[in-house]
């Protein structure tokens, strides 16, 4: 009985999504009108494909309304399959020159995108501040504005919804891992973002964003129906991206968040640690919606490789209510207070880009005295975000 319950459930689920359409299946949809007659150059990776998994790569290489000539890959390559820098090579499929934009350069040369009209940009992201695949649309922005090109962006939804703000604000000079003074989990899609760069970084390129269609800032990824496919190596699951942009702030630093083994970023560790007494301090701290679970593993590959490790595994048991970056604090603030001699928590700012909480977790602040302090400015970031969002 139980068994027929929850598959009306899935399939209720599937008929209430239905019509959830990321940007490729909306340019589909017009049999790719807008982009007619127009020479264009891709960039893209294994993410980049509709609801039926068709690569953007192939529906626009078969499309007679446009004309495909040449390809951009971001971190991870146009297959999401690498952790290391990419060298340039060919789409092995359509014959098309791939561009890195992972390695030599981060941004199309102009020897590149010569004789282009256009740029399309169609990558998922996650959500998260310092995931890259923002800071490369960023560099396509720059590229075809310097290049007299328009730049087309293909919006995906949010996969941790678009509602769930969290972090601080960034602050100081950007980079590649810190791209714009948005908070760590901002709650924004990737055409929303690009619209706020346009105008807060003035990127006047000429800009259009192909709207997702059916899809509210509430749901998560589950939510939408659309076919879940890895971001990049070690991000394998909703849950591990619900995680990331808390326990992904510790990675700089000497402790392992589960590379290389099945479960990234949902179990940390190290061989100073000892796993009982790091799973109770971090247990009492009450940090709402999520539970540590004291465990031993060891990864294959990364940080610790062929090592032991005693640590937690990090279990999500409300991620409505679970704000998830407190759990990066509390991992670096419960380390370095349990394993001063061992653990490095200087290399904890490199991703948190706000000088006064790292500062904080060093002095062995409160949690809930370090969250007060980001309020103002991230009541501003709410503000300031208002006029770009595209979805109710």
């Amino acid at each position: 009985m139980l068994r027929w319950v929850l598959m009306a459930f899935v399939l209720g689920q599937g008929m209430l999504s239905a019509q959830v359409l990321n940007g490729i299946d909306v340019l589909v949809a017009e049999d790719f009108a807008r982009l007619k007659g127009k020479k264009v150059g891709l960039i893209t990776n294994h993410t980049g494909h509709d609801r039926q998994r068709r690569a953007t790569i192939d529906l626009l290489h078969s499309s007679k309304n446009v004309e495909l000539v040449a390809l951009f890959s971001p971190e991870h390559g146009i297959r999401g399959d690498k952790d290391e820098k990419i060298d340039d090579g060919v789409d092995e499929k359509t014959g098309l020159k791939v561009y890195s934009l992972y390695g030599k350069t981060r941004k199309p040369l102009p020897e590149q995108v010569k004789g282009l009209d256009a740029l399309i940009f169609d990558i998922q992201d996650i959500g998260c501040r310092f995931y890259t695949y923002v800071g490369t649309m960023k560099e396509c922005m720059d590229a075809a504005l310097e290049n007299d090109l328009t730049l087309f962006v293909l919006d995906r939804v949010n996969p941790i919804t678009g509602v769930q703000i969290d972090g601080p604000v960034l602050e100081g000079e950007t980079d590649f891992v810190g791209w714009h003074d948005v908070t760590l989990r901002h709650g924004m899609t990737v055409g929303e973002l690009a619209l706020m760069f346009q105008k807060e970084k003035k990127i006047p390129v000429r800009l259009e964003v192909v709207k997702v269609k059916g899809w509210k800032r509430s749901m998560w990824f589950d939510e939408t129906g659309l076919p879940w496919t890895n971001p990049s190596p070690n991000m394998r699951s909703l849950e591990e991206a619900v995680l990331y942009p808390g326990v992904g702030l510790i990675e700089f630093t000497n402790i392992s968040v589960g590379r290389g083994t099945d479960t990234p970023f949902e179990v940390v560790g190290a061989p100073y640690v000892n796993d009982l007494e790091f799973a109770g301090a971090l247990n009492r701290l009450g940090i709402e919606g999520v539970g540590f679970i004291p465990v031993r593993f060891t990864p294959d590959a990364s940080k610790f490789k062929d090592e032991v490790c005693e640590g937690v595994n990090i279990v999500i048991t409300n991620r409505e209510k679970c704000r998830v970056v407190d759990i990066g604090i509390a991992l670096a603030s419960t380390l370095h207070k349990l394993y001063p001699d061992d653990y490095e928590l200087k290399r904890f700012h490199r991703l948190l880009f706000h000088p006064a909480t790292y500062d904080a977790v060093d002095r062995g602040t409160s949690i809930g005295v370090i969250r007060n302090a980001w309020l103002a400015d991230v009541k501003t970031f709410i503000k300031r975000r208002q006029e770009f969002l595209l979805y109710q």
